[in-house]
C-alpha cells in the first residue's frame, strides 16, 4: 500500500521516446498481430526455451496487489492520494485511487499491455488518465515530509500495523513499499525503515508455497 502525493507532469517528445523504449523491452513476445503480457502459467515452456525461470514473470501478483490497494478500507476512506508501481526492467506508472481494476486477470493484463503500448488510459469520456506511465525516478513523486516504509521478511522488526502508524506524527505521510513478486526483497535507497508484520508473513508463505506448488 502506497500513500503518496499526485504530481502532474508533462513530457517532451524525447521523454516520450525513452518511455517507449523501455515499454516495448518488455511487452512481452510478439503474438501476430498483436502482442501479450509473459506469465508463468500461460508462457512457461516459451520462457524455459528462452532460458527464463517462468518465477520471475508474475504480473498476477501484482493484480493481486492492485486490487487489494484499491479495495482497502484506507482508500475508501479517502486517504490513499496515489499508486506508483516499478516493473523489473524499469518502468515506472502512477495508478490514480479512484480507477476501477478488471474483476479478471485476463482484462487486467490486456489493459496493462495497452498502458505499456501507448503509455496512458483515459478515462471514457473524459480526459483524466487513470494509468500513466511516467519518468523515473519515483522519488521526485513522493510527499517532501513522509516516512517511507518498506515491508521485508527478513527484517527483525516485527509490528503491529495499527500501533505502527499510530506512533508516527501526524504532520508526517507515510509511503509504504511492497515488494509484488514471487521472491526476492525490496531494493531502494530511499526506505527509511523495514518492518514485518507477523499475520502478513503467515498469511503470504501460505499463498507462496501454494503458487511454488503449481509452478512445479
Amino acid at each position: 500500500m502506497v500513500e503518496e502525493k499526485e504530481m502532474a507532469m508533462e513530457t517532451s517528445g524525447k521523454e516520450e521516446e525513452e518511455l517507449e523504449g523501455q515499454t516495448h523491452e518488455m511487452a512481452g513476445i510478439p503474438i501476430v498481430p498483436s502482442y501479450q503480457i509473459l506469465n508463468s502459467d500461460d508462457h512457461a515452456n516459451f520462457l524455459r526455451k528462452n532460458n527464463k525461470n517462468p518465477a520471475d514473470y508474475r504480473p498476477d501478483i501484482v493484480y493481486q496487489a492492485l486490487l487489494s490497494i484499491l479495495d482497502s478500507p484506507v482508500n475508501k476512506a479517502g486517504r490513499l492520494r496515489a499508486v506508483y508501481v516499478k516493473t523489473d526492467k524499469g518502468v515506472l506508472f502512477e495508478v490514480k485511487p479512484h480507477v476501477r481494476i478488471p474483476r479478471t486477470y485476463k482484462r487486467f493484463a490486456g489493459i496493462m499491455l495497452q498502458l505499456l503500448q501507448k503509455l496512458s488510459i483515459t478515462a471514457v469520456g473524459k480526459r483524466e488518465k487513470l494509468l500513466r506511465v511516467i519518468k523515473n525516478p519515483v522519488t521526485q513523486y513522493l510527499p517532501v515530509n513522509s516516512r517511507k516504509i518498506g515491508f521485508s521478511y527478513s527484517s527483525e522488526k516485527l509490528v503491529k500495523m495499527n500501533k505502527y502508524v499510530a506512533a508516527v506524527s501526524d504532520d508526517v505521510d507515510i509511503v509504504f513499499v511492497v515488494g509484488a513478486t514471487a521472491h526476492g526483497k525490496i531494493d531502494c535507497d530511499y526506505i527509511d525503515d523495514f518492518i514485518a508484520n507477523p499475520s502478513l508473513i503467515h498469511q503470504d508463505l501460505a499463498v507462496l508455497k501454494a503458487m511454488d506448488q503449481k509452478l512445479t
